[in-house]
């Protein structure tokens, strides 16, 4: 087994000599073996170094991933455990984000509108999180929604009430969202409870549930704004066709 300094663990784990000392005072790496009056590493310690700074990064206290250190060394799965966060932190979407320039999203929905409209547009655009600043040009993480805003747009709706209604639906989401989530919360979740770090099966049940909710959310909601925009329509128009088919009627032949 290869043995390392200080300073090469830190450079092969992406680390920092400051922070593998502070692991060692927080009980999270175990000491070096000493050699004289050099401390040498392992590629035990390596591994350790690297699943601390992937814990870390997925923002896991300094607590949980003691626990999950002792469950490790106790020869239970971590990777249940992170299989479980990875389900849970995966995109819903397999939409890739898009990019867009200034002048790109002016030509789009900046007809007619002087600078300070524009200006006062692209802040409530970034608020709504439809377009995000990066760098010189903005990050657009759902083009689609973004062609739905200009479609409307060019269908003559104003950009300030198409933007309204993009802050409502999100409300709307949020709370289909909310039900869906609490539902399995109440009913699934309750099986992690009561152990920092628990038992495989239990993880994987649970992992296998939230997979499965993907599909099945799209599935619920689909056919349900499909039967509501059909009432909702034909009840709009509805009354507005017969004035027309009315007024055709009336209007003499020839």
């Amino acid at each position: 087994m290869a043995e390392y300094r200080i300073d090469e663990l830190a450079r092969l784990a992406g680390s920092t000599v400051r922070n593998i000392r502070a692991y060692q005072d927080r009980d999270l790496l175990p000491p070096p073996r000493l050699e004289g009056r050099v401390g040498l590493y392992d590629d035990t310690h390596l591994a350790r170094l690297r699943l601390i700074g992937k814990l870390l990064g997925r923002g896991y206290t300094f607590a949980i991933i003691k626990d999950l250190l002792s469950a490790w060394e106790t020869g239970k799965d971590v990777g249940e455990v992170l299989g479980l966060e990875k389900v849970l932190t995966d995109p819903w979407s397999d939409e890739i984000p898009g990019t867009a320039t200034y002048e790109e999203l002016v030509e789009i929905f900046g007809e007619g509108l002087d600078a300070d409209e524009i200006a006062r547009m692209q802040r409530r655009t970034v608020e709504i999180g439809l377009i995000e600043p990066d760098g010189e040009k903005f990050r657009v993480p759902s083009p689609r929604l973004l062609h739905v805003g200009a479609e409307l747009v060019a269908a003559g709706i104003p950009l300030d009430s198409v933007l309204d209604i993009a802050e409502q639906i999100r409300a709307d989401c949020d709370v289909i969202a909310g039900r869906f989530v609490n539902l399995v919360q109440e009913h699934v979740f309750h099986r992690l409870e009561g152990q920092p770090v628990p038992d495989g099966d239990a993880v994987a049940d649970v992992a296998a549930v939230v997979r499965r909710m993907r599909p099945l959310v799209k599935m619920v909601v689909d056919p349900f704004i499909a039967r509501a925009m059909e009432t909702r329509v034909q009840a709009a128009l509805g009354e507005r066709l017969e004035t027309i088919r009315d007024a055709l009627r009336e209007q003499p032949a020839g």
